[in-house]
Order: C-alpha cells, then sequence, then structure tokens
C-alpha cells in the first residue's frame, strides 16, 4: 500500500506472486500461497489499478513436482497451472517483461528473488532481473534483503548496484516511512 503512494511501477515475482495471481482468479497449483492475504492482493490491484500504478505479475512460471534441485522444471502459466506443480521462477516471458520495465528506470529497489535461485534449475528468473539492474548504470540501484543479497552476490554482479543490504524487512519498512529504532537513536547522539 505504502509502495503504491512511491512507485511508478511495481513488479511482483517470486512467492507473494501467486497469493496476487489468486487473487485474480488465477491457477497457481502447489504454489505458495497466503490464503490471509488474497483479498488485500485484490484491493491492492485495483488500488494500483485507480492510481495508475503499473503492477506487474507473472505471465509465465517455471514450476516442478517437488521441491528439489533435481525436479523437471515445466513452463507454465496461470491460465495452465495444473494443481500437481509448484511455482519455483519465473518464465522466460516474464523476465522480458520484467526486465523491459526495469529499462530506463531512475530508481530500482528490488526485495525478494524471482524463484529458487539455490536451485541452479530455478535460478534463470532471479539472475535476469539481477542482470537488468546491473545493466541501468545512471540508476540508483538498492537490493534489501539476506535472500536477495546471497543471489546479487551469487550472480557475480554485486559490484554493480548501489546499495546491498540483508535488512530486507527493515528496508521496506524504511521506505514506508516507518521509524528503525537502529537510526532513531542514532538523531539522539
Amino acid at each position: 500500500n505504502s509502495l503504491l503512494q512511491k512507485a511508478d511501477t511495481i513488479i511482483i515475482g517470486g512467492g507473494m506472486s501467486y497469493t496476487f495471481q489468486a487473487a485474480r482468479g488465477k491457477q497457481i497449483g502447489a504454489s505458495l500461497l497466503d490464503e490471509a492475504h488474497v483479498d488485500y492482493a485484490r484491493e491492492m490491484m485495483e488500488k494500483a489499478e485507480k492510481m495508475g500504478v503499473k503492477l506487474l505479475l507473472p505471465q509465465d512460471n517455471i514450476a516442478a513436482k517437488e521441491f528439489s534441485a533435481d525436479a523437471q522444471p515445466v513452463l507454465v502459466t496461470p491460465d495452465d497451472f495444473p494443481a500437481e506443480l509448484m511455482g519455483m521462477d519465473i518464465g522466460p516471458k516474464t523476465i522480458e517483461a520484467f526486465s523491459a520495465a526495469i529499462q530506463g528506470a531512475g530508481t530500482v529497489i528490488w526485495n525478494g528473488p524471482m524463484g529458487v535461485f539455490e536451485f541452479p534449475a530455478f535460478a534463470k528468473g532471479t539472475n535476469a532481473i539481477a542482470q537488468a539492474m546491473a545493466q541501468q548504470t545512471e540508476a540508483v540501484t538498492i537490493v534489501g534483503g539476506g535472500d536477495s543479497a546471497s543471489a546479487v552476490e551469487q550472480s557475480g554482479m554485486a559490484g554493480k548496484f548501489s546499495h546491498i543490504s540483508t535488512g530486507g524487512g527493515a528496508s521496506l519498512e524504511f521506505l514506508e516511512g516507518l521509524v528503525l529504532p537502529g537510526i532513531a537513536c542514532l538523531a539522539d547522539l
């Protein structure tokens, strides 16, 4: 909700995207789902549309039958997502769309990988987004969160980002305008 007030475009990939897809009435198979926030996701999509904020969701995903490095990758779409499969990464159309959205941005803030980057077969989406951000040499590029920081380090492109923080939740709270105790105490010095 806070990001809708500050961003021109919001890209939602990774585990969170399946709750948004479910809110759109799309199929998500056995993927992660935060049932308690489906209505909230629907509300945020409606609010984004009213405000003219682009909210991008995956057009395709790489899925598998099991959460395993050896699992067989299967390309699926939100309109054809078999019930026995779980989302493990974003697909090629999504990589293209998300990368295009990053092109020419003045500031890009990234929190959360696009998939299970720890498994090579499911790291392509996360690596592609890291590359798209790294190519934005005129933009401020910020990565927040331990998993995101690890993914950027693993991609070999960490040196091309403006800032990398392991504090994902804290980064989002800071963007939201909340007072962070570790920063507030510095103001008292």
